[in-house]
């Protein structure tokens, strides 16, 4: 513990989105060395989901430094599979330093044939390289007796399109993999005979797991993509990337939005203060970070370009403990109402508030 003897204990929510998912080892790593922080719960989603299983099998091995052992590990080994994937910078952008792939012939290929052909057509062996780097770096019997923290790991349910949390001795190699499956670029996960795709449709990530499941109020979001920008996406690329932020941070937004009107009543002395929890949202966020990046980017997995977010996201980190840690246990460092824009909602919010108080009351998702 580098700072003080003091600690606190926080839930951890990790964002996925492709390789800038090395920001958020960047942070975690940067929690891990201050060692201030304990987690009570860690949910991930995609990239997150692999960043948080990561670190749950490195702590059940070795502890906190254990944890950056493992996480480092498994970036290392991301970088070294991208060494040889067809998708490669061209050499223009190799000469000026640029990391994205938006001028790549071969990504450029790869992009249109998506969106043309299912992967059932292009990929019909269901050939993944994460998923080797996964089962590889990740021993699933340490992740299932790591009791630092407990582990979430959200996909979506392809036939109902609701999210699926996996858990405990639920979270195997196959149940990150759904949390990360692309359907453009790879067939469905099946997991006891029902498909998955990317838990960024249904939640990203989920967050309803540390209500049920950790006594913790606490939570911080490691956001990497986001929720707003303000510039008009005019190119085929920069739409299609638009929309998939906009889909990837509705259930996040969704659930900002019940956390506030829960928040909001409660203040209000209208709901049972031992029943509901009065969460503090706190956040890391990658936005200014990462602006100058395009989406393209998030599909490079250069060992370099890895290593340069995680150096963004270390420094990150240590700002967020220097600024907010005195905050964590005492009050929200995240405004949900200036997140969610309350003014779109109707007048009568007494109505509506007490509705989803009702709601959220008799309606607690199942956990496997």
């Amino acid at each position: 513990m580098s700072k003080s003897a003091q600690t606190k204990k926080i839930n951890l929510a990790l964002q996925g989105g492709g390789s800038h998912g090395a920001f958020t080892w960047g942070v975690l790593d940067a929690l891990l060395e201050d060692g201030r922080l304990e987690f009570d719960g860690v949910s991930g989603t995609s990239a997150g989901a692999m960043n948080a299983v990561a670190m749950a099998a490195g702590m059940a091995q070795g502890g906190r430094e254990g944890a950056r052992k493992k996480l480092r590990e498994f970036w290392k080994a991301v970088g070294a599979k991208g060494r040889f994937s067809p998708i490669q910078r061209n050499p223009l952008d190799v000469l000026l330093g640029n990391y994205s792939f938006q001028y790549s012939p071969s990504y450029l290929a790869a992009d249109l044939f998506s969106r043309v052909f299912s992967p059932y057509d292009t990929n019909p062996l269901n050939i993944n390289p994460l998923r080797d780097v996964v089962a590889k770096v990740v021993n699933f019997d340490d992740v299932a007796r790591c009791d630092s923290f407990k582990t979430f790991v959200s996909a979506t349910n392809v036939w109902t399109g609701k999210a699926q949390v996996f858990s405990g001795e639920n979270l195997t190699v196959d149940a990150v993999m759904a949390s990360a499956c692309l359907p453009t670029m790879y067939k469905a996960v099946e997991i006891d005979g029902v498909p998955y795709w990317d838990g960024g449709f249904g939640g990203n990530p989920a967050l309803y797991p540390f209500f049920y499941a950790t006594d913790t109020e606490d939570t911080l979001l490691i956001q990497i993509n986001p929720v707003e920008r303000r510039e008009t996406p005019k190119s085929a690329m920069e739409i299609q990337d638009r929309m998939n932020e906009i889909t990837f941070n509705a259930g996040l937004l969704r659930e900002f939005r019940a956390i506030e009107f829960v928040r909001r009543l409660k203040k209000e002395g209208r709901l049972d203060g031992t029943t509901y929890s009065n969460i503090r949202m706190h956040r890391v966020g990658a936005d200014e970070a990462l602006a100058d990046l395009s989406a393209a980017t998030k599909m490079n997995a250069e060992w370099r370009f890895l290593q340069n977010l995680h150096d963004l996201g270390f420094a990150a980190g240590q700002d967020f403990l220097e600024e907010h840690f005195d905050a964590i246990g005492n009050e929200p460092t995240l405004d949900l109402s200036e997140e969610i824009e309350q003014r779109i909602f109707p007048k009568d919010k007494k109505t509506i508030g007490r509705h989803l108080g009702e709601e959220l009351a008799k309606k607690k998702p199942k956990l496997d």
